[in-house]
């Protein structure tokens, strides 16, 4: 399926992506959902009227978060469950835990640029082990619900930075090459988008389908790990003297959200799967990848890399 241009852009947020939309009667998880775009996402389909669930590693957080959506939206109904992505047992509770269908999964939680190589339990990685191999035990174990809703969506939260590397499916965990933080970051995104061609592929069948994304440059939790020198444009000024909270071409989590919510809820991706989108619309392929370009990396939307990627983790899943 083509997708046509979009009538929104890097500007529009998920408000605007989803007015006069009803989405009532329809359960959404959204993984990391206290703060950020997670948040923001979650408030968009929560007013238009579906059932959220936020699936935070933090209960406390995310109750406090439910209670500002309820109130935001006039709702009673979000609700909130613990899950901690680098944490096995954690994922294993949480799908057992969800009874009945879902129609739409938001794999929004993740970490970015961890300045220091830590590794989980099994030894894997903690970037790849929670942005990409977490998220997809969790999407793999909701599998059954997803299929009962009919027409479910799963949202994948990637990031421009899979232009930066391909998966090193020689040393994905860093055993052997120096660790560097935005390799490993850059990796698990490209694991992401391939995942997402996969699942696609195979999940058709069952009326499910899989998208990814990139929502922009935000400030959000995710830069707790940045230095002070990439931070130092908080609270300078522009050329009329107004201060900014973020530097210039940077979204709100508002507008971050956008994209999200566009493949979560909107009738004008109806069937489409497999694909990747940024500014709220499907993005080119990228023929010289590089970090700071936009577009989707030829090597991320391989399907022959993508079939080795999910057989690569069925076996770390195993």
């Amino acid at each position: 399926m083509t997708v046509n241009i979009m009538p929104f852009g890097a500007t529009s947020t998920a408000t605007e992506v989803l007015e006069g939309i009803d989405l009532t009667g329809k359960r959404a998880i959204v993984t990391g959902a206290y703060s950020g775009i997670g948040f923001e996402s979650a408030v968009a389909l929560a007013a238009v009227g579906a059932e959220v669930t936020l699936a935070v590693r933090n209960p406390e957080a995310g109750a406090d978060a439910a209670r500002k959506i309820n109130d935001v939206t006039g709702r009673d109904d979000v609700h909130v469950s613990r899950i901690d992505l680098i944490d096995r047992s954690s994922i294993r509770e949480f799908v057992s835990a969800w009874s009945g269908p879902l129609d739409i999964l938001i794999n929004n939680a993740g970490v970015m640029a961890l300045p220091e190589l830590h590794r989980t339990l099994e030894g894997w990685e903690a970037q790849f082990a929670t942005n990409h191999l977490g998220s997809a035990a969790l999407t793999l174990g909701l599998h059954d619900a997803l299929a009962a809703a009919g027409n479910a969506r799963v949202v994948m939260v990637c990031s421009s930075a899979h232009l930066m590397a391909p998966v090193d499916f020689d040393d994905i965990h860093f055993e052997s090459r120096p660790y560097e933080a935005w390799a490993a970051y850059a990796q698990s995104k490209t694991a992401t988008l391939l995942f997402t061609v996969a699942l696609a592929r195979r999940w058709g069948a069952d009326g499910i389908t899989v998208n990814a994304l990139h929502p922009g440059g935000i400030m959000t939790n995710l830069q707790r790990h940045l230095d002070d020198a990439a931070l130092a444009f908080v609270g300078a000024k522009d050329d009329k003297g107004n201060t900014l909270d973020v530097p210039p071409g940077w979204k709100t989590p508002q507008q971050g959200a956008a994209t999200t919510v566009l493949l979560a809820g909107s009738p004008l991706v109806e069937g489409v799967s497999g694909r990747y989108f940024e500014d709220v619309n499907e993005a080119a392929v990228q023929p010289e990848p590089a970090g700071g370009k936009a577009g989707v990396a030829p090597y991320a939307v391989d399907a022959e890399t993508a079939e080795h990627l999910w057989d690569v983790t069925a076996q770390l899943l195993a």
